[in-house]
């Protein structure tokens, strides 16, 4: 019989990973010697947290970024198709949201070799939760442009789609370039719409806050290097 592929998820930051991940991933891990992670050092890390007795050398793990050649790819499969399970660690939070994982498990599909999701943290779906936004009707977009008129061209487009559809849009950046982001949305975006951010989620500096454009104005809040999520709604 193949093995399966287990979506590990991991913890959003330092803190002790079994105050946010379930049992079930300490028993994945204990069963699971075959991984493809986003990074070798930090999944050991991770491993090694919530299963200190487990040998690292008894290890195989396959390094799944953004340098990757897709080629490569089926070839992580193979200990699935030999009967053992393999696991898929993100950098943080769960595999294949917003991270390259998701080429992995489509590959797993076409191999007929299953799935298996397990319950972790997203910073998408918790950000989400507590914006107080429209959970029923929104969009993940990621990155936005680096460009500046280009962003500025996005941000006021996710804006329109957001008032005409009642819809939240949600994208990210990277941490040091969030308070560049921060003040170009203040710069773009309607007095009227409401933004929300959220950072540092389930870690002891946690912040999440939805205002209108016109309150954030009022406000001074430093993100600089603090994972963050940005949700519009127009």
């Amino acid at each position: 019989m193949n093995g399966k592929v287990f979506l590990i998820p991991t913890t959003l930051g330092d803190g002790a990973p079994l105050e946010v991940l379930p049992i079930s991933i300490k028993r994945a891990i204990e069963d699971i010697d075959y991984y493809i992670v986003e990074n070798e050092k930090s999944a050991r890390r991770f491993i090694k947290k919530i299963s200190p007795r487990k040998p690292q050398p008894s290890l195989h793990i396959e390094v799944l970024n953004k340098y990757t050649e897709m080629e490569t790819i089926p070839a992580f499969l193979e200990p699935c198709l030999e009967g053992h399970n393999v696991g898929v660690i993100s950098e943080a939070g769960c595999p294949g949201i917003a991270d390259p994982g998701a080429d992995v498990v489509k590959i797993a599909h076409q191999k007929n070799i299953q799935v298996v999701p397990l319950v972790g943290p997203s910073s998408l779906v918790l950000a989400l939760m507590a914006s107080g936004m429209n959970g029923q009707n929104f969009a993940f977009n990621g990155y936005l442009p680096i460009d500046s008129s280009e962003r500025k061209k996005t941000i006021k487009h996710l804006e329109k789609i957001s008032s005409t559809l009642n819809q939240s849009q949600l994208f990210i950046e990277t941490p040091y370039r969030n308070d560049k982001l921060l003040a170009e949305l203040l710069k773009t975006l309607n007095d009227r719409t409401h933004l929300c951010i959220a950072c540092d989620i389930t870690l002891a500096t946690e912040y999440i806050a939805t205002k209108t454009i016109a309150a954030w104005k009022k406000t001074n809040l430093n993100l600089h290097k603090r994972p963050s999520i940005f949700i519009v709604q127009g």
